[in-house]
C-alpha cells in the first residue's frame, strides 16, 4: 500500500461510496467530494439529463475532466462515479494521486440498494439486475487492478467499513 494525502473510493453504484466517503471525511477531518455531484453542480443538471442529451460518451468526457480537477486537490476524500475506472486516464490519476479503496458488493445487494432509484441512467433497462451483474463482471477487474484496498460493503455497516479503511490507511501511512 502507498502513502497518500487523498483517499478515493471506487465501486459500482449502490456500493456505498458516498455514504462511506462522507463518514470517512468526517473522521479524518478532510473535505469530501463526490465526482458525480461535482459534475451536476458544474452543469446545473443531473446525470440522467447529461446521459439523455450527450449519451454515455459525453458524460464520460465530463467525468474525465472532473476527475482530473478533483485529483489535483490535496487532502481529500472523493467518491467516484461507478464507471470512472473505465477510462485508463482516470485509473492512472486515481492510482498516482491517492489511496484507492474498492467498495465491493455482490450484485444481489447492489440491486436491492438501487432498484427504487430512478436517477441511475444505466439501470433504465428492462432487467436492471442483469445489467448490474454485467457491469460488475465488466468493471470488477478494473476496480481490483486500481485498488490499494478492497472492502466488502455487502454485510458491514458503514461505520465498520470506515473503521476498516481507517486502519488500513493509517497502516499505509506509517
Amino acid at each position: 500500500m502507498k502513502q497518500s494525502e487523498n483517499i478515493y473510493l471506487v465501486g459500482l453504484m449502490g456500493a456505498g461510496k458516498t455514504t462511506v466517503g462522507r463518514l470517512l471525511a468526517r473522521a479524518l477531518q478532510l473535505p469530501f467530494y463526490d465526482s458525480d455531484k461535482a459534475i451536476e453542480e458544474r452543469t446545473g443538471v443531473d446525470i440522467s439529463t447529461i446521459f439523455e442529451f450527450e449519451g454515455e460518451v459525453g458524460f464520460r468526457n465530463r467525468e474525465q475532466k472532473m476527475i482530473a480537477q478533483l485529483t489535483e486537490i490535496k487532502g481529500v476524500v472523493m467518491a467516484t462515479g461507478g464507471g470512472a475506472i473505465l477510462r485508463e486516464e482516470n485509473r492512472n490519476l486515481l492510482m498516482e494521486r491517492g489511496f484507492v479503496v474498492y467498495l465491493h458488493c455482490d450484485a444481489n445487494r447492489l440491486f436491492e440498494r438501487t432498484r427504487r432509484d430512478s436517477q441511475r441512467p444505466l439501470l433504465d433497462v428492462e432487467d436492471p439486475k442483469k445489467r448490474i451483474e454485467g457491469l460488475l463482471a465488466e468493471r470488477q477487474p478494473l476496480y481490483l487492478a486500481s485498488a490499494d484496498l478492497v472492502v466488502d460493503t455487502g454485510e458491514l455497516q458503514s461505520k465498520d467499513v470506515v473503521t476498516h479503511i481507517l486502519e488500513a490507511y493509517q497502516f499505509a501511512q506509517n
